[in-house]
């Protein structure tokens, strides 16, 4: 799984890793590796539920759809 995340991502195709069925152990790998991976592409990587991230690539920005009021993170969480 962690090969197709990374030729997704270096093809500049957001991803989203769902670790929620993993043993805590192999989640905690799969995210270094997804750290490393978007560190070294210049992307970016966001929690958006509990074991679940977003991998951006660097010329990607993220939208939330509602209005801004000013309170900073993704989904407004800080």
């Amino acid at each position: 799984d962690a090969r197709g995340i990374g030729e997704m991502f270096r093809e500049g195709i957001p991803v989203i890793v769902n670790l929620t069925t993993m043993e805590p152990a192999d989640a905690k790998r799969v995210v270094d590796f997804a750290a490393g991976l978007t560190f070294g592409l210049r992307g970016s990587i966001e929690r958006v539920a509990n074991r679940v991230f977003l991998l951006t690539p660097a010329d990607y920005q993220i939208v939330s759809g509602e209005p801004s009021r000013g309170v900073g993170g993704f989904f407004n969480q800080s």
